[in-house]
Order: C-alpha cells, then structure tokens, then sequence
C-alpha cells in the first residue's frame, strides 16, 4: 500500500538541506507536521491551502494561502508547527541554508547594497510584499522547485546543481524584496495581479477575492490592469482560459469535459458556449478538423 504521509530528504549538505512533505490521507480531520529548522535561513514554499503556522519561540503565527511563501532568519535551532484546517492536502517544501553559506554568497561590503539586504533579512525576520501578506511563488520559482525534486544526480553534480538552483531562488526573492519597497510605483500592481491570474486561472476567480489575497485594494487592482493591459481583469481571466483550452484541445488526448473543468469552467455547456463566441468554431469540431 501506498504511504500516504510522506517526507523526504531531497538533498543534504553542511551549507543545505531541502525537504518535502506530503500528507494525503483523508482519515483524519487536521494535517499536520512539526517544522525543525537548523540556524541560519530558512525558506518555507507551501503548496497547499489554509495552512496554519505558529512558532511559539519567536511569537510568530501565520495563515497561509496556496503557493505562498516565507524567508526566515533563526539565530539558533527552532521549530514550528503546522496544520491544515480542512481534509486537504498538506505539502510543503524546505528549504535551511546555512547563515554562513548565505553571508558569502552576499558578500556584504560596509555601507552597500548587500550588506543593507543583509541587515534587512536578519532584523525583519520574515519577507512580504505586502504588510503582513506573505508573498506568492512565481511560476519561475515553481518550476525550480520542480527541478529540485526531480533530479537525480549524485555526489558532486547534485551539489552544483542544487547549489545552483538555491541561488537562483534567492535571486527572484531579492527581486521581489526589492519590489516591495517601490510601493510609490503603481505600475507594479498590475503585474502582480497577472502573475496571480497566469498561476490560478483555472480556478474560480474574481476581482475582489484576489485582491483580498494580494492586499491590494479591488477599485485600484480594476483601474490600473486595465490601463496597463487595456482589457479588464474579467475579460484577461477569459481570454486566458480560451487560449490555454484551444492548445489543450489541438495539442492533447484530453475529454473537453475535463478541458472546461481544468480552464474553470463548472459546465460544459458554458465552456462550449464561450469558446465557440471566442473562435467561432465549437471544441469539437476544432478536435476533428
């Protein structure tokens, strides 16, 4: 039988360690796990939703929404806990790295840049874009993520490997905790708002539930997509689920039901409906011609 509660040690080193966990079993009400986390700096993706956690060593709790993550900096060996407040899944990814491997990878030269981003890291303890909203994984990061946990070199071409893709996580971090202090620059609200709608489309969404998860006010989310993209966030969601469905449909053995459902569609009859309007070609016919 197959173990439904999984974590998995996908790379260790003196400088990193990178786990995962997984927990799918429906026979119990609350999933949980008890984070461990070494000195140093601590990187938290968790992939699933309405996930609690509470580190009562630093007072810290939080909510997390699917696909956010946290940057955390221990002075010494912590844990943490963890739950679900439903049946679904809890999975997350892990990520220690030594403070020390970290501090030479900066290179924090007095009064520059990096030792700035340094001191910031270690005296903020967590990373937002927003106050008190943890940040989204990008699509970028995922797919590191995916290769991380792919890959199955050994000795010396792990290392590297992993080496370089934890570098190059920090990097789209930094980018982003860089972001965060331009808050006068309201032409970033609207790539925020697309990278959020390119990750979720094909779940229910709407204007004011992402705004709700993003932190930024619904009327500013509408004024400024549409002057950025000239299309209203309603009219991008739509487009974007017609063009990904039309690939589906030419590129993949897939049932159109599962098409709709998969481009968010509860019916198939609507999907049918809205993509014939689209294309002017029904998904049946364009899967014959």
């Amino acid at each position: 039988m197959k173990k439904l509660s999984e974590k998995k040690m996908l790379f260790c080193s003196e400088d990193i360690r990178i786990q995962w966990y997984s927990d799918r079993s429906a026979n119990c009400y609350l999933k949980s796990d008890t984070l461990e986390s070494r000195p140093g700096f601590t990187l938290l993706f968790v992939l699933s939703d309405a996930v609690h956690l509470e580190a009562p060593d630093c007072g810290t709790s939080f909510r997390f929404t699917k696909n956010q993550y946290i940057l955390h900096c221990l002075e010494r060996e912590g844990k943490a806990e963890v739950w679900t407040e439903n049946q679904t899944t809890l999975e997350y990814l892990q990520i220690d790295i030594d403070y020390q491997y970290m501090l030479q990878l900066i290179r924090p030269a007095p009064d520059g840049e990096s030792a700035e981003l340094l001191e910031q890291l270690i005296r903020n303890r967590f990373i937002f874009l927003q106050p008190h909203t943890p940040p989204f994984t990008t699509v970028e990061m995922h797919m590191i993520m995916k290769e991380i946990s792919g890959y199955s070199g050994q000795g010396v071409l792990q290392k590297l490997f992993i080496e370089a893709k934890v570098i190059k996580l920090l990097m789209l971090i930094f980018e982003q905790f860089s972001e965060k202090d331009h808050t006068d620059q309201p032409s970033e609200t609207p790539e925020t708002v697309k990278k959020y709608i390119d990750e979720h489309y094909h779940t229910h969404l709407r204007t004011e539930d992402i705004a709700r998860l993003i932190g930024i006010n619904q009327n500013t989310i509408r004024k400024e997509f549409k002057s950025r993209y000239h299309m209203t966030v309603s009219d991008y969601i739509a487009e974007l689920r017609m063009l990904k469905a039309k690939k589906m449909i030419i590129d993949r053995k897939v049932m159109i039901k599962e098409i709709a459902i998969e481009c968010g569609y509860e019916y198939v009859q609507n999907f049918t409906r809205a993509f014939k309007k689209k294309f002017g070609i029904s998904p049946e016919k364009l899967r014959n011609e």
